[in-house]
């Protein structure tokens, strides 16, 4: 159960940090922009970052590859469901005309819902999670090079 925590608060804390970024945007009118949700991905990857580090220093000698993998796809998948599902309660409940303004920003004519763009935001996040751990489990893991020390 210990485990577990350390990756959820972190997700959580990540995904405070994508919502109050949104809503800045939000407060800008800039929310509508889809090239400002780049962003989202270097919060997300900081936001694992940070937890297979502390999960790193909490381990020890101890760590390796599969747990600091592991630790990092709970933080994303965390904060992925968590700001998706604040993303879906925003489209349709606290700003009803966010789905209309961005689909015309994108002038595509595609008759799209709420869901679908929900499903394609969940589904960024957890690319992004993916490839950010990936990313950042270089950084981490133990090299299996011999020493050339003499």
């Amino acid at each position: 159960m210990k485990k577990i925590i350390l990756p959820i608060r972190f997700g959580i804390v990540t995904s405070a940090v994508l919502i109050a970024y949104f809503l800045v945007l939000a407060m800008f009118g800039l929310h509508t922009n889809p090239v400002f949700s780049f962003l989202n991905a270097g919060i997300t990857t900081f936001g694992i970052y940070e937890a297979i580090r502390v999960f790193k220093l909490e381990q020890g000698n101890q760590f390796n590859y599969t747990n600091g993998f592991s630790t990092g796809l709970v933080t994303g998948v965390t904060a992925t469901i968590v700001f998706t599902f604040f993303f879906l309660s925003y489209s349709t409940e606290i700003n009803q005309d966010f789905l209309p303004q961005l689909l015309s920003y994108l002038k595509g004519g595609f008759d799209i819902n709420n869901g679908l763009v929900s499903f394609v935001v969940a589904i960024m996040g957890l690319v992004t999670t993916i490839v950010a751990t990936l990313t950042v489990m270089q950084l981490f893991k133990n090299s299996g090079n011999i020493s050339q020390n003499k």
